[in-house]
């Protein structure tokens, strides 16, 4: 059967509307409907959920008219298309614009989206870069030069960020700063997207921006990265929540619905999937027993056709999908499934929904594992933590109060699958050497840990550094800072990323891992500890800083949980220049390991179940 594309479907209008609609089609043919009071009611249609009929509105009008109003119809038909999705038909539509007017630089900046949905991301690029390159000083329905160059130059450098090209989407940040420096979002992307190439310093003056503006800019996750302050981790955190979480002042969502019965659990993230939280959690969801408790999954995590995946549904009682709803409508149906405790697995990670959770949808709101941090977010009063890495001292700096487990804060995966254990010279290491090792993200690498590491390995003769290279530049830039700290490049070795299984199995491979700071490894210490290799820490003062401390004690490793620089530096030379030290805590880990408190997670669950049940009844 052919079907129709959408631009030429005729649809059909609402009984209720018939009469008028009739009297507005009869009033574009006899082009006596003025270009004001289509708009009018093409607004009013919108406005009624009707924007079909309003773009059918404008194409009839633009079938019946030229003349200079032409140019406004097409532009808000594109706007209309676009809202709906047809992103063929806008970018049809702003391209006829242009025809007429082709230094209309809104028009332009819009048919970048609209090929950028498409998946024309160099034809987005391109048309992005002709408006950043215009030198039009003519301002057209109100928009004015500048600010569609500003606007280019930011969606360019989003799009190349997203596409990993790193320098590029720098060198554009640059440019934008230099023309403005009072933009925090694009502020925020510049810090970051430097952590991510191991630019150091990551704060490097651009422009007339401040030393203040490039710290008081920083997101959440690069502050984790680049300071163990936690003063300035909460500043961060309430910046961002003042700035973009809504301030709702209703009465709690919760307030409607009697809660009875077993106990309702959900678990709110977009990143149940093949991500690491999609890792940690399955045996949780697993475990739980369902006489007492029934459990929940609010996901916008799409559909990845991913055994990870599948497997976090199959666990799940009720699997209830929010992308395409509003934040008030998942609050919403999260208040109607009479949910007791909605924890939250994204904090203010990328992809969040902090919205949901400010409407209070549960009588209980727990942050965990998505943000090792507080997220001030309004509505998340709790957050899973053990004693290790919630001292007291770190308290007056966490708007959630803490849950404590009895061991470790941390689930782990026990079915993890394990690929292969591959030899050195199959990944490309030298056979005798001592090798240490860190697969951590780039952006977590700093300065001071990685000149701390050149340090270890003048010190190790023979030894070698086993990174993870996210990236070209991030590789150079490694290279660069070991040659200058007199480390011969060659004793540096990258690994490429490889699929799970794989990457765990790489592990066993190392001699020691070499934690990064502030922002310690989560997942990644759990993985090399599951595999059995030991990992050598330095634990600070806020959570993000302690959470392989935490894995170590829960282990029987405490003594590879430092807690300062020169320790951790000197505990590393004594196990390099001691292999077999190394080799007695693999020995250890292979007998006891598994056994321990961290990956007992019937343990865990029961725990936490009793702490949830616990807060549960007694709002009840």
């Amino acid at each position: 059967m052919d079907i129709a594309s959408p631009s030429m479907q005729t649809l059909s209008v609402p009984q209720a509307l018939q009469p008028e609609w009739e009297q507005l089609m009869a009033a574009v043919q006899s082009r006596s409907l003025a270009l004001p009071e289509l708009m009018s009611r093409a607004n009013q249609l919108q406005a009624e959920g009707q924007a079909d009929l309003a773009g059918q509105l404008y194409q009839a009008w633009l079938d019946h008219n030229d003349g200079p109003m032409r140019l406004v119809a097409l532009y808000n038909l594109g706007t209309v298309w676009s809202s709906l999705r047809r992103n063929e038909d806008a970018a049809r539509i702003y391209r006829e614009a242009l025809a007429l007017k082709p230094d209309f630089l809104q028009a332009r900046v819009n048919l970048g989206h609209q090929l950028e949905h498409l998946g024309q991301k160099e034809e987005a690029l391109q048309t992005w870069r002709d408006v950043a390159d215009s030198d039009t000083t003519v301002e057209i329905m109100g928009a004015a030069p500048d600010e569609m160059r500003l606007h280019a130059l930011k969606n360019m450098a989003r799009l190349l960020e997203q596409e990993r090209r790193f320098p590029e989407a720098e060198a554009l940040m640059r440019r934008s700063l230099e023309m403005r420096p009072e933009q925090p979002d694009v502020l925020q992307h510049y810090v970051h997207v430097r952590q991510k190439q191991c630019a150091w310093p990551i704060y490097e003056p651009v422009g007339e921006v401040t030393p203040n503006q490039l710290l008081s800019n920083t997101s959440l996750l690069a502050m984790l990265s680049y300071s163990d302050d936690p003063a300035l981790q909460l500043m961060v955190a309430q910046r961002f929540v003042n700035e973009k979480v809504i301030k709702y002042k209703g009465p709690p969502l919760h307030a409607r619905v009697k809660r009875q019965g077993r106990i309702r659990i959900g678990y709110l993230s977009g990143d149940l999937r093949m991500h690491a939280v999609g890792f940690l959690t399955p045996e949780i969801f697993e475990l739980h027993d369902r006489s007492r408790f029934e459990v929940f999954a609010f996901c916008w995590s799409g559909d990845e056709a991913s055994a990870q995946q599948a497997r976090i549904r199959q666990a799940m009682d009720h699997v209830i999908p929010l992308q395409g709803r509003s934040d008030e409508e998942a609050a919403q149906l999260i208040a109607a499934a009479g949910i007791d405790v909605l924890v939250d697995l994204q904090g203010l990670t990328n992809g969040a929904r902090p919205n949901i959770l400010a409407y209070r949808p549960a009588p209980v709101q727990v942050s965990y594992l998505g943000l090792p941090a507080t997220s001030a977010v309004p509505g998340v009063d709790w957050i899973i933590a053990d004693r290790y890495v919630m001292p007291p001292e770190y308290l007056p700096y966490c708007t959630e109060r803490p849950i404590y487990l009895k061991h470790c804060y941390q689930s782990s995966d026990r079915k993890r699958p394990v690929g292969p254990k591959p030899t050195r010279s199959q990944v490309g290491l030298p056979e005798e050497a001592f090798v240490f090792c860190s697969f951590n993200n780039n952006h977590k690498y700093t300065q001071q840990m990685f000149d701390a590491w050149m340090r270890i390995l003048a010190a190790v003769p023979g030894s070698v550094l086993w990174l993870l290279a996210d990236n070209e530049k991030a590789r150079e830039n490694m290279l660069a800072n070991a040659q200058r700290m007199g480390v011969d490049a060659s004793r540096l070795y990258f690994a490429p990323r490889a699929a799970p299984p794989d990457y765990l199995a790489r592990f066993q491979l190392a001699d020691l891992v070499l934690d990064t700071f502030p922002f310690n490894a989560g997942t990644t210490a759990n993985d090399c500890l599951w595999m059995g290799t030991p990992i050598l820490t330095l634990s600070g003062r806020s959570y993000i800083s302690r959470m392989a401390g935490s894995l170590l004690n829960a282990v029987g490793l405490p003594e590879l949980a430092t807690q300062t620089l020169q320790d951790y530096e000197r505990m590393a030379i004594q196990i390099g220049m001691q292999p077999a030290r190394s080799q007695s805590y693999k020995r250890y880990l292979a007998e006891f390991g598994r056994s321990s408190p961290l990956f007992d997670m019937p343990a865990l669950v029961r725990d936490m179940e009793d702490q949830f049940e616990t807060m549960a009844l007694a709002r009840r």
